[in-house]
């Protein structure tokens, strides 16, 4: 009896094992192959991203023009680009209709987008600062009435210490939007040094002193080459102008000292720097009807 019921039970399992496999097996194949096509997706999508990560690693690390923030960017953009292929990819695979997918899916992107639009607008503006390096981390710019050394720059915000240790955090868009300074990019600035002399002084004097300043302060660059003129004549003396190239890094270490050193080197030749002055004429009442 009991070797009848476990042969009925096995016959039974076997009838409906035969009669699934004939109605399903279709299905079960291309759900078999979706499966494998899906896991092979995900093998060279994983493959490719490593691939990529590295190229992009190597690039930033070897290329010194190329911002560290630029290569993060690259390396987060390259990742959910192929995340997102891999996934439509994939349920193409599954049979699911990914055109109406992506039409809500753009439909949506509308709406966050239009939601948030000043957080896309510094997104789009940080991409593009990064890409065309407007500037750099330890760069000095200035913008809209802001400046100081950039320290950091985010798809968001550029962030600035002024000279007197103030943190700026300034929305992208703001900077893209407005002129920017740079003072660093060149790698070089040209310094203006002036000095009043009076009228009644020697301009050759004046211009041998100038000289001696520059022939002293090694830290001048030679190209391009300083120069010496008489900048204006004005109602107390006369401007002489000591205009020279510097290094950006050391610029204003040369202005302060020259500053001092202008006045002392002036004061020693004999010359006077002159005080702002008037000649003031006094007309009696005599004066005024013999006139």
């Amino acid at each position: 009896m009991q070797e009848a019921y476990v042969a009925n039970i096995i016959e039974y399992m076997n009838t409906l094992w035969t009669d699934f496999w004939s109605r399903y097996s279709g299905n079960v194949m291309s759900l078999l192959r979706a499966v494998i096509a899906s896991a092979i997706i995900a093998v060279v999508g994983l493959t490719i991203n490593r691939a990529v990560q590295r190229l992009i690693s190597r690039g930033s690390s070897r290329d010194v023009t190329v911002d560290d923030t630029v290569g993060i960017l690259l390396r987060h953009v390259v990742r959910y680009g192929i995340f997102v292929i891999c996934l439509i990819m994939i349920l193409n695979a599954f049979g699911i209709n990914t055109a109406s997918l992506l039409a809500v899916l753009g439909a949506a992107g509308v709406a966050v987008g239009l939601a948030l639009k000043d957080t896309l607008g510094n997104i789009a503006a940080g991409i593009i600062l990064l890409i065309l390096h407007t500037y750099r981390r330890g760069d000095y710019i200035e913008f809209g009435g802001y400046s100081g050394s950039v320290k950091d720059i985010n798809l968001f915000t550029t962030i600035l210490e002024t000279p007197d240790g103030v943190y700026i955090s300034a929305p992208n868009s703001s900077i893209w939007g407005t002129p920017i300074k740079n003072y660093t990019r060149t790698g070089r600035r040209r310094m203006d040094l002036s000095v009043l002399v009076s009228y009644s002084d020697s301009l050759d004097t004046a211009f041998r002193v100038m000289q001696e300043i520059i022939d002293e302060e090694s830290r001048f660059l030679k190209d391009p080459a300083p120069q010496i003129m008489v900048q204006s004549y004005g109602e107390s003396g006369i401007t002489v102008l000591l205009r020279a190239w510097s290094p950006g890094n050391i610029y204003w270490t040369i202005y302060w000292f020259q500053m001092r050193n202008i006045k002392e080197k002036i004061t020693a030749a004999g010359l006077t720097i002159p005080f702002p002055q008037r000649d003031v004429h006094l007309y009696t009442q005599e004066d005024t009807k013999t006139g």
